[in-house]
């Protein structure tokens, strides 16, 4: 199980990272851009602090497979585990073939069915990143499509990973993972509260108190 973070703001990828729980960072043109920083910047910032990643996605956009490829190739020189982000469009699944064939890591994203996510595989993908959230708010099932997806993958022996992503909630985290996603991406919030339980703050409460007796006997 790999938890990754799903945003640009370096600070709090570095405080993610320092905890040892934190594999890897997914990006997007969204977030890039309410971090007010250029996409290159933040890539190779990341990369500088956290060198130890197994993935930091850059996003490439636009029209053609070439010109795809051609702008992924700044972030390949980086780094190995940079990870090359395309559309799951004819020509990004062109990409990412391409891609693949000079083992560069590849994520295909805005994936919303096993078709799409069959395609992905069939193109050599890296990871795979159904939408989990996105597919909920138009009446489908997100975690349904994270296991049907691996289902298939399993029965064909697909080494692609699945990365469950659009996580809105901590329930959602466990049940992506229960049935069958390989990585999750995690805006920082629903990762913060991956800690906490009201169970285990009432425990330490009850064993602060009785340590704070013992001790005074």
């Amino acid at each position: 199980m790999k938890i990754f973070l799903d945003t640009a703001e370096v600070d709090q990828i570095v405080e993610g990272y320092k905890t040892g729980l934190v594999d890897g960072v997914t990006t997007n043109p969204t977030l890039i851009l309410r971090s007010g920083r250029q996409q290159s910047d933040v890539i190779e910032e990341i990369y500088q602090a956290c060198p130890n990643l197994e993935s930091i996605s850059a996003e490439v956009v636009a029209n053609t497979a070439e010109e795809m490829v051609e702008q992924a190739q700044p972030y390949i020189d980086l780094s190995s585990n940079v990870t090359i982000k395309v559309p799951c469009t004819r020509e990004g699944l062109k990409a990412c073939y391409e891609l693949s064939k000079d083992d560069v890591l590849t994520n295909v994203t805005l994936v919303f069915s096993v078709a799409q996510a069959i395609l992905a595989a069939k193109a050599g993908a890296s990871y795979v990143s159904p939408f989990v959230g996105r597919v909920d708010d138009n009446s489908f099932g997100g975690l349904c499509l994270v296991k049907d997806i691996a289902n298939t993958y399993k029965m064909h022996g697909v080494e692609t990973q699945i990365l469950a992503a659009s996580i809105r909630n901590v329930r959602d985290v466990g049940r992506a993972f229960e049935y069958g996603a390989n990585v999750c991406t995690l805006p920082v919030k629903v990762f913060d509260k991956m800690y906490d339980h009201i169970l285990t703050e009432k425990g330490l409460e009850l064993f602060d108190k009785d340590y704070a007796a013992a001790c005074k006997s």
